[in-house]
Parts: structure tokens; sequence; C-alpha cells
């Protein structure tokens, strides 16, 4: 699917859905500038968009095609023998969290940025670029005067919906430690591989977040003549607030792994409650088992008994009497 929009220098719509003839008459047009979004386009598409019309280089439509697993910025410079304008590409990536699924899905975005054009190029549905369509065939104006502005407002856009799944994020990471602090846990393996699986999550989510740090840090510097001056504390700010949501996800990971450090210690204590109870029972059997034992391997119950009929209640008594004393120990040591 392609969608296009023309924009005056003021912002506001002057045509939308061209025809792709014209599109070559309108990017000479010094008082307008073209967005021109594609999703999941056809190979004809891609072709006639991408190389007949802007005639971009090879190595940028390459990479449009083909999942870009770093973000990156390249900045193309027409040598002799080239057709195509200056231009800035751009990769990102957008970001979904399902707490059911739980796990981070992405979705690559593309831009071209030129002098007076700005073209999109992503295979899944975006939210930012579906706002941001939406707006231009309702409002029929754009805030956004020239693509490096349109540029700017999409990318804060994609990272504004970094929030609602770091918040996500941070719920599931809250209700483990909930779950983590209970003193019973019926299936303490499940649990354990929620903790490590949320944590390779917030892994993941820090190697998407960092590569991006890097490209808006290099598109809030100055050096590119496509990004005027005046917008540089913009990208700025769109850098700062991914250099935010990147500490958040830092503490999740120190949170995670001390839930992991506080989940083997209770397992580690349940542990040891049950080799004392253990001990505790084997010490107290002891005695009975040794004189019962002994006298058990050498002496019936009538053999002892015929000396002194008393002799066998001796017996048990003499159990229950150093059990006791061995009980009464423990307890006073405070041992359990």
């Amino acid at each position: 699917m392609i969608r296009s929009y023309a924009f005056t220098t003021q912002g506001r719509l002057h045509s939308s859905d061209l025809e792709p003839f014209l599109m070559p008459t309108l990017l000479s047009d010094t008082n307008l500038f073209l967005w021109v979004d594609m999703e999941n386009p056809t190979p004809n598409e891609i072709k006639w968009v991408l190389e007949e019309i802007f005639h971009f280089h090879p190595l940028s439509i390459e990479d449009c095609i083909q999942d870009s697993p770093n973000p990156k910025l390249e900045e193309y410079t027409p040598k002799q023998g080239d057709t195509f304008n200056p231009y800035l590409f751009v990769v990102l990536h957008a970001v979904d969290y399902s707490r059911q699924d739980g796990v981070f899905d992405t979705t690559e975005m593309n831009f071209f940025i030129g002098k007076n054009f700005i073209v999109t190029f992503h295979y899944g549905p975006l939210k930012a670029i579906d706002y941001m369509a939406d707006r231009c065939e309702k409002a029929r104006a754009l805030t956004a005067r020239t693509p490096d502005h349109l540029a700017h407002v999409l990318m804060d856009a994609i990272v504004d919906h970094y929030t609602p799944a770091v918040e996500e994020m941070g719920q599931e990471v809250a209700m483990l430690e909930n779950r983590v602090l209970q003193e019973q846990h019926e299936e303490e393996s499940e649990l354990l591989n929620e903790v490590v699986n949320v944590r390779k999550e917030v892994y993941h989510l820090r190697q998407i977040i960092m590569p991006q740090k890097e490209v808006l840090s290099r598109l809030s510097r100055p050096g590119y003549k496509l990004i005027r001056p005046n917008l540089l504390p913009y990208y700025r700010d769109v850098y700062d607030r991914l250099l935010y949501l990147n500490d958040i996800a830092t503490g999740y990971t120190d949170s995670l792994t001390n839930i992991l450090k506080v989940y083997l210690y209770l397992c580690n204590n349940r542990t040891e409650e049950i080799i004392k109870t253990l001990a505790l029972f084997t010490i107290l059997t002891t005695p009975t088992l040794a004189i019962g034992g002994w006298y058990g391997m050498n002496l019936t119950f009538w053999e002892i008994a015929e000396g002194n009929p008393w002799s066998p209640f001796w017996v048990v008594g003499l159990n229950v009497v150093i059990t006791t004393i061995i009980f009464i120990y423990i307890r006073k040591k405070k041992w359990f």
C-alpha cells in the first residue's frame, strides 16, 4: 500500500493519493514537499517508487527490502553519474510488548529524508504512521512544514510508543516481585522460567534501544545539511527520552537479578528447613534405635522380663528420658 501527500511550506495539505507520474513534477516545485509512505509494498511498487521516481542508491534500497537487525544512519551525496538528490537514510525500530506473549515485537522503519521529500518504508503497520496519516486526512494540515521536521515528528511518535511497552514490562516485573515473596510456591519451576524469560526480554529491549541511541545522538549533533540547526534540540529531546527509557530498562535488569537472587535464597532456606527437620527427627530417634537395636538383637522380650518383670518398662522409660533430654537441649540452644 502506498500513501502520498503533498504539503505547502505552510504545512497545508496540497494533495493526497498522488498518481506516480505526478510525483516528479511535484518534486521539482520548491514550494511543496512530498511525503510518500510505503507499507508492505509489492516488488513492482518498490521498483516503481524507490528506483524509477526517486532513484535512490541501490544499497539503501537493499537495506529496505532486507531486515536490518541494527539501526543505522547514512548520508548519500550524489557522485558523478548518480541521478538521485542528496538524502539521509535512517533505519529505526518500533516496538510493541504483549504481557500475554511476554515478548517484544519489533517493526523496522526506514526513512529517506531529502530537501523536499520524505519517504517512509515499513512492512508492518505502525501506530505513528497511521496516526499522522489520519491527522493529515482529517485536519488537511500538518504542523511539520519540512521533511526534517516531519521525520522528527515520526521518530518522536515511535519513541513515544516505547513508553507503554516499557510500562507493561514494569507491571510484569512488579508482579514477579510479589509472587517471589510469597511463602508457598506450588509451581516453583514455572516461576523461575517466567523470571528468566522476562529478564531475557528486558535484555532484548536494551539491545533494541542502545543502537538507536547512537543514531539519534548523531542526528542531534550538527553535521548534516538536511537537518536544519533549529531542529537539533528537538532531535536531542527524542534522544534524551530514549536514554531515559534505557535507564528504566537497566533498572528492570537489576530488579530481575535481585528477584532471582531472592528466589534462590528462599529456595535454599526451604531446603535448609527440610534438612533441619530431618536431622532433628534423626537425632530424636537415635536413642530409641540404638537401645531397641541392642536389646532386639541380643535378647527377646521374655528374656529381658525373666530376671525382672519391670525391665521392659525400664528400657522404654530410658528411651523416653534420653529423647526428652535431647529435645530440651535442642530447644534451649534454639536450633529449631
